[in-house]
C-alpha cells in the first residue's frame, strides 16, 4: 500500500508540473509533446487543460480528492472570467461557463468544508 501512495505522489507531481508548464509556455509544451508550434485559437484551451492537470495531480495528492476539483473549477472560472473581460474571447457559452464553474466553486466549498468538519 505504501508503495502505490509513492506511485500516485509521483504521478500526481507529474501532472502537477506539466500543468504548470501548459499554464507558462504551452506553445513550448506542444512543441515538445507534439513536434510544432499551437495556433494562437489553441492558447486558451492549452491554459484550461494546464488548470486541468493541475486539478487532476491535486486530486491524486494526500489529502481530499474534491480539493482538486475546487481548484480546477475556481481556476477556469477566474481564467475564463479574465478572457471575457479584457476582450480575448466572446465566445456565446464563455459566460454561462464561467457562471457554471462559480456555482460549482460555491458547492465544492461547501463539500469541502463539511468533509474537514467530519
Amino acid at each position: 500500500m505504501a508503495a502505490m501512495r509513492h506511485v500516485l505522489t509521483v504521478a500526481a507531481l507529474g501532472e502537477i508540473l506539466t500543468g504548470v508548464a501548459l499554464l507558462f509556455a504551452p506553445s513550448f509544451v506542444a512543441s515538445l509533446l507534439l513536434g510544432g508550434p499551437m495556433p494562437d485559437v489553441a492558447l486558451p484551451v492549452a491554459r484550461v487543460a494546464g488548470f486541468a492537470l493541475i486539478g487532476l495531480g491535486m486530486a491524486c495528492w494526500p489529502g481530499p480528492p474534491a480539493a482538486g476539483m475546487l481548484i480546477y473549477s475556481t481556476a477556469v472560472a477566474l481564467y475564463l472570467a479574465w478572457l471575457g473581460f479584457t476582450g480575448a474571447a466572446m465566445g456565446p457559452f464563455l459566460w454561462p461557463v464561467v457562471i457554471l464553474h462559480l456555482i460549482l466553486t460555491g458547492l465544492l466549498i461547501g463539500s469541502v468544508a463539511r468533509s474537514a468538519r467530519e
